[in-house]
């Protein structure tokens, strides 16, 4: 039996008849647009668990001569596609798994040429007589082959990044990476189709972002096939609906991931729940918090302070084109930033070009996460924002004050303290349990004839006052609830919810803060 040459179907097999299987089998539609035509390089970068492995195993039973499969895809969506019976199990596959050749750095210098000795020998046996190997390898023997009998073939390559994880400061071995895949692919006749899945996107390294004759499908840019890797919300309901599990609470956990124009769940997380019915981060077990520490530590360009916004439910605008698609090249916050999009610990607006913490899942990550020096004061801050909201309720303006006092002493060594943004992220902390009430806070809610600095309105099942907050610095928590009024920010909500408190907050270094809450009246 081959392994890599025109493999069994035992894999997606396992996958199609387990106990929660989700169709995503209108890939194969995508893909066989792709045959033999210019856009026949395709890679897509997901996160852990977002399925990359099973539509890898998925294609390699639908295309592979080696196996027959027409059972496995008996009921799936693609049955129905008019290109299904022109492909099903007629070509010759070649399928990689790029991380079973490095589950060891000692792996790191052979690796390449192993690869190609063993995808070589199985070659050998098939087309024994067609070829010579030599100096070009596994690419000067595929070409061989194609000469003399017109075969071509589909590569289907999983964790193909995994060298860039395993080998971070590895440049030459990075680089050989890289030649060896632009050897095999560029301007080949024999490649009838190549799919790559990895974490991250392709290697940007100089020259050699030479692999650019693939489309790329990532977290920032899921293009078409966005609903094919993690499950939707319709798919998540119906699942809820099978297992009896709460919807509403599921989404809270576990929504939050935008591709495109999709909200997409990490499936394993789904997963999991329906099997275990417990609400827990599942994250734990296939991303470990340290490996975000490390990136978090990081404090270019005050990432530190947007960590903080995002765990006040807000949001922080970026610029993700400098990111060097790798785990160690990082000269500013946005590049970090842009990494953990792709590693799955925050997500990407590509309306708004912002990211934000994903969901309840991911938020406890970061807290762990900052449990520890550097982020002294933080889990101190956060433990306080339950009490200030109730005094927030009961229109306890000194108290309020008072909370949001300690809150900005206790983080100021992560803050620049004396500035606006500094203000808002305390703010933000201050009001972190309010993801309890409120959907995400809506910073400067285009209202009446200005913006308010932030709203929070309530969710649909929760009775609580939606809140219109104006900050400002050097100034008077006076003049901030006079601006709400006079610029109508509360116009905007009027017709939304019930009750609205109006929050004004200024901070000066010499008089303090202050507060002042009043509620709206309506007209």
């Amino acid at each position: 039996m081959n392994y890599y040459l025109n493999p069994r179907n035992t894999l997606f097999e396992m996958a199609r008849f387990s106990d929660i299987y989700v169709d995503k089998s209108m890939l194969i539609a995508e893909l066989n647009k792709a045959y033999r035509t210019e856009k026949r390089y395709i890679c897509v970068s997901r996160p852990r668990r977002f399925g990359k492995s099973m539509g890898a195993n998925m294609l390699s039973a639908y295309y592979s001569r080696g196996c027959d499969s027409a059972a496995l895809f008996s009921g799936l969506k693609i049955e129905e596609h008019a290109s299904y019976k022109k492909h099903l199990n007629k070509h010759n596959v070649i399928r990689l798994d790029i991380q079973r050749f490095l589950f060891s750095k000692s792996h790191l210098d052979i690796f390449i040429d192993k690869m190609q000795e063993m995808v070589i020998q199985e070659l050998r046996e098939e087309y024994g007589g067609c070829f010579q190997e030599g100096f070009y390898g596994l690419p000067g023997v595929l070409e061989q082959i194609y000469a003399k009998t017109g075969e071509g073939f589909i590569f289907i390559i999983d964790e193909w990044d995994c060298v860039f994880r395993l080998a971070k400061d590895r440049q030459d071995i990075q680089k050989s990476y890289l030649d060896f895949l632009r050897g095999l692919f560029k301007g080949c006749e024999y490649v009838d189709l190549a799919y790559m899945t990895g974490i991250l996107p392709i290697k940007k390294y100089g020259e050699h972002s030479a692999i650019n004759i693939f489309r790329e499908f990532s977290m920032l840019k899921p293009g078409k096939i966005a609903d094919c890797f993690g499950f939707t919300e319709s798919e998540v309901q119906e699942l809820c609906e099978n297992y009896h599990v709460d919807y509403e609470k599921t989404r809270k956990w576990y929504d939050g991931y935008l591709l495109g124009e999709q909200h997409i769940y990490n499936p394993q997380a789904v997963t999991e729940l329906m099997e275990n019915r417990d609400f827990q981060s599942y994250w734990s077990g296939t991303e470990t918090y340290e490996a975000l520490k490390v990136y978090i530590d990081m404090n270019f360009d005050g990432l530190r302070e947007s960590v903080i916004c995002m765990l006040g439910n807000g949001r922080c605008r970026i610029n993700p084109r400098g990111f060097q698609n790798d785990m160690t090249t990082f000269h500013t916050r946005d590049e970090v930033l842009t990494l953990l999009v792709h590693l799955g610990y925050l997500t990407y607006d590509s309306h708004a070009q912002d990211v934000f913490i994903p969901n309840q899942e991911i938020a406890q990550e970061f807290l762990t996460a900052v449990d520890g020096p550097g982020w002294s004061g933080l889990a101190q801050a956060l433990s306080r924002s339950e009490e200030l909201l109730k005094n927030t309720w009961a229109l306890n303006g000194k108290a309020v004050a008072e909370g949001v006092a300690a809150i900005h002493q206790e983080t100021a060594s992560m803050l620049q303290y004396h500035n606006e943004n500094s203000l808002t992220c305390t703010i933000l902390m201050a009001y972190y349990s309010a993801k309890a009430y409120y959907m995400n806070p809506i910073m400067e809610l285009p209202s009446g004839r200005g913006f308010a600095d932030v709203a929070y309105l309530p969710r649909r099942d929760v009775d609580c006052p939606a809140l219109v907050v104006e900050l400002k610095w050097k100034k008077s928590a006076k003049g901030a609830l006079r601006q709400i009024k006079e610029q109508e920010y509360a116009s905007w909500i009027e017709g939304y919810t019930g009750e609205i408190l109006l929050v004004g907050i200024n901070y000066d270094e010499k008089k303090g803060h202050e507060c002042i809450i009043e509620k709206y009246e309506k007209n």
